[in-house]
């Protein structure tokens, strides 16, 4: 099948879950998203389950298509990082909205869990590197907590509500990738 048309679909798919969730994630809302003629999308991915892995897939591709190039000290690993956040809450913004929606399925979908899990546990193995290869002492706790901390600004950053922004630190996202660094391994 056409690969140019299996993208599209699936980039018209996370667009429908960033905009309507899981439950809105239909053959027919896919098809109005891609602009296609109705039955296209059923034709690609005939049931639910293959149209969620198609989006699922899709993500990790355009994440691993992200430009990521490593650190080699703590400068070029906070502009890294902060970057990173730059691109999830502007052009990156649909794909975590799509992907914060998927982890919400796997809940439900349990086949959907291992990919998710997969593509978590990678990035981690890469923030890991990314820390190392900036020269500073890592230890895997360490790692996983800068991760953790990075995750979980995602959900904040898309909701776009500045109060929480601006609690959280991440309306001056340098500040907040140095604070995180300095926390967790002490000032520069």
């Amino acid at each position: 099948m056409n690969q140019e048309r299996r993208d599209r679909l699936g980039d018209a798919a996370i667009d429908v879950l960033a905009e309507s969730g899981s439950r809105g994630l239909t053959h027919r809302a896919v098809d109005a998203a891609a602009d296609v003629p109705l039955g296209t999308t059923k034709n690609y991915f005939p049931t639910k389950d293959a149209l969620l892995r198609a989006s699922t897939g899709r993500i990790m591709e355009l994440y691993a298509a992200i430009p990521r190039p490593a650190p080699v000290d703590r400068a070029g690993l906070i502009t890294l990082l902060r970057t990173l956040l730059e691109h999830a809450e502007g052009p990156g913004r649909v794909r975590v909205l799509a992907l914060l929606e998927l982890q919400r399925e796997a809940t439900r979908t349990p086949w959907l869990a291992a990919p998710l899990d997969a593509f978590a546990a990678a990035d981690f193995a890469y923030f890991e590197h990314a820390q190392r290869s900036a020269g500073l002492p890592v230890t895997p706790q360490r790692a996983a907590t800068v991760t953790l901390a990075l995750h979980a600004a995602l959900p904040h950053l898309v909701a776009e509500g500045p109060a929480t922004q601006a609690a959280a630190g991440l309306d001056d996202l340098d500040t907040f990738v140095s604070g995180l660094l300095d926390t967790v391994y002490g000032a520069a």
